[in-house]
């Protein structure tokens, strides 16, 4: 492999190459990461429509958000009807500024629900959960984490039923150090969000290092380190 073909290979932006049929001819190491959020037809489709309507380059900024990724825009380029690629530009988060997490193996349903039995105190609100039991013990900040999912559920108290769920996140990771380590997600979902306590809660998350996703649930994402 020559050193252009390793620059690309270990760019920090995902890169892909298309037949004309949407296969994929080439993608570099963070587009196997991204496949993992999304599908390749949905990234070839994305190439169609910014395309140049003549051969050539075009670059065109937006934001696009896939999972745990977020980018600000994008470079399409073909120079015939056979190949074409598509480069996406991520907006620095996650993996940029996030330190391999330190502090004790820790079981995720035990402090999940210890945080549900203390939201729960004196409340009427009906908590469900859903887990899989296959997640391991892994090494992080427990106290930190009680402190972000108390936060999670100070977030939706106004409504009857909250939904928490555990769950691995298939084909997506995260690197520390070289190394690749998968990712599970804590979720909590309900029908109202207080979206005054939200920003709160992503600041009080980015301070300990954790990744939050806000939208229509509130999700932690954590790597699955277990040594």
């Amino acid at each position: 492999m020559t050193l252009e073909q390793q620059w690309l290979e270990y760019d920090y932006n995902p890169f892909i190459v298309f037949n004309e049929s949407g296969k994929i001819i080439s993608a570099n190491s963070e587009a196997q990461f991204l496949l993992g959020a999304t599908t390749p037809s949905t990234l070839f489709e994305l190439a169609k429509v910014y395309a140049s309507v003549n051969f050539g380059f075009k670059t065109t900024f937006i934001e696009l958000e896939y999972g745990r990724y977020k980018f600000f825009g994008l470079t399409v380029g073909y120079k015939d009807e056979e190949e074409i690629g598509i480069k996406l530009y991520q907006t620095p988060s996650y993996k940029l500024n996030t330190k391999k997490p330190e502090g004790e193996l820790t079981n995720i349903f035990t402090i999940t629900d210890l945080c549900i039995a203390t939201n729960s105190i004196s409340s009427s609100l009906k908590y469900t959960k859903s887990y899989d039991p296959t997640i391991p013990e892994v090494i992080l900040n427990s106290n930190q984490l009680i402190k972000v999912l108390n936060k999670m559920y100070a977030c939706v108290q106004e409504n009857e039923t909250i939904n928490t769920k555990v769950f691995y996140r298939i084909g997506e990771h995260i690197k520390f150090d070289g190394k690749k380590y998968s990712i599970f997600s804590i979720s909590v979902t309900a029908k109202n969000i207080d979206n005054h306590q939200t920003a709160q809660l992503k600041a009080l998350a980015e301070s300990y290092n954790f990744y939050i996703e806000i939208s229509s649930s509130l999700t932690i994402n954590i790597p699955m380190i277990t040594s």
